[in-house]
């Protein structure tokens, strides 16, 4: 992702969403009639980021019965406050106690075949992680559905994942020798293949670990990052997305063919549409993030800070690419084995022209 300043002019979220909303309410008022009384209960994402305040929680406490003319009503808390770990979610949504929920990629670290949607580099943009997302999805689906019993009904996106350091730097191999805080396995792995140190701290610790010298740098969102303090502390930020946080929405399979056949469809269509409208968020959000980090552009959430934009360089380019064939896809395929290699080659390979290695030293 180069982010420009000039072009990182902010949409309104509510007006993308009130047009996506009318135009669901016009089909649902012809469908609505013939569906049956139906309530859900649903297991979110975090509680205090922007897309569980202002579009996942409004969707389903509320949105959801003026869709469906009040026939499908919805009760919807965050994992994160239902004493509920992320790493917990996947094992139980396929056991059913947890009928509907989301579940953070970052968290099925047991499961490395959902990793892959967001391996670090591979998507330094949003329209690359959603051409990713959209190639791999019919196997994720397929996957889920018999390995698991669980229906995939969306794949969400939070904003993107950048590097905030305290020291300036012009590419990615000047973090040689710094120690950077990461968020799971394959960060680790690729800030080890820079030559950095991957240190492991909790996002709430972040700003006073970087005051006391613990870490140099953050990898962390753009605007979460910005609301946690980051840009009061650190003095650079690449404009390149190191990951996002993806996130799957599902159901159990039990759960979901349990409900009547008018309901299912109507549930895709509206999850669709909740979908598209978190990627929108998510894509506005990253460049907000910057505009508020550096100061220049409109920041309508954040804090305006002062700090300096660090272009992808060219050698960012020609390591990126290195970088994930020597080092994020065979570490991958270790942890995943050769039938995920296989997946890769024949979904996403061919987008990146990487394959991935289909024999484990």
């Amino acid at each position: 992702m180069v982010w420009s300043v000039r072009s990182g002019r902010i949409l309104s979220t509510a007006v993308g969403f009130a047009a996506l909303l009318m135009s669901s309410a016009i089909q649902a008022q012809t469908a609505s009639p013939a569906l049956p009384a139906t309530h859900l209960r649903i297991v979110g994402g975090l509680a205090d980021v922007s897309q569980y305040i202002n579009l996942e929680k409004p969707f389903w406490s509320e949105r959801i019965s003026q869709l469906s003319g009040g026939q499908i009503t919805a009760e919807i808390s965050a994992y994160d406050r239902s004493g509920i770990r992320a790493q917990d979610m996947l094992r139980l949504l396929e056991l059913g106690v947890v009928p509907f929920g989301t579940i953070p990629i970052s968290g099925a670290a047991d499961t490395p075949e959902l990793a892959v949607v967001d391996l670090p580099l591979v998507s330094p943009d949003i329209a690359s992680l959603k051409r990713l997302v959209n190639a791999y999805r019919p196997y994720l689906q397929e996957y889920l559905k018999t390995q698991h019993d669980i229906e995939l009904l969306g794949v969400y996106t939070y904003p993107a994942q950048v590097l905030f350091c305290r020291k300036p730097f012009g590419k990615l191999a000047d973090l040689r020798g710094r120690r950077v805080r990461t968020a799971g396995v394959a960060q680790a792995e690729l800030v080890e293949a820079l030559g950095a140190t991957p240190v492991v701290i909790p996002f709430a610790e972040v700003v006073s670990a970087v005051q006391t010298d613990v870490v140099d740098c953050v990898i962390t969102g753009t605007i979460s990052g910005n609301s946690n303090g980051l840009s009061q502390v650190t003095t650079h930020i690449h404009s390149m997305a190191v990951s996002w946080g993806v996130s799957l929405f599902a159901a159990n399979g039990s759960r979901w063919s349990a409900l009547q056949p008018e309901v299912r469809p109507f549930l895709r269509r509206s999850i669709a549409a909740l979908e598209e409208q978190i990627w929108k968020d998510a894509d506005q959000k990253t460049h907000e993030g910057f505009a508020c980090n550096t100061g220049q552009g409109e920041c309508l959430s954040g804090k305006k800070g002062s700090m300096t934009l660090v272009p992808q360089a060219p050698e960012d380019v020609m390591q990126q690419r290195d970088l994930i064939a020597r080092t994020v896809l065979p570490a991958w395929v270790g942890r995943c084995g050769t039938s995920c290699a296989d997946a890769w080659n024949s979904t996403i390979g061919p987008l990146l022209a990487i394959p991935a290695p289909t024999t484990l030293d």
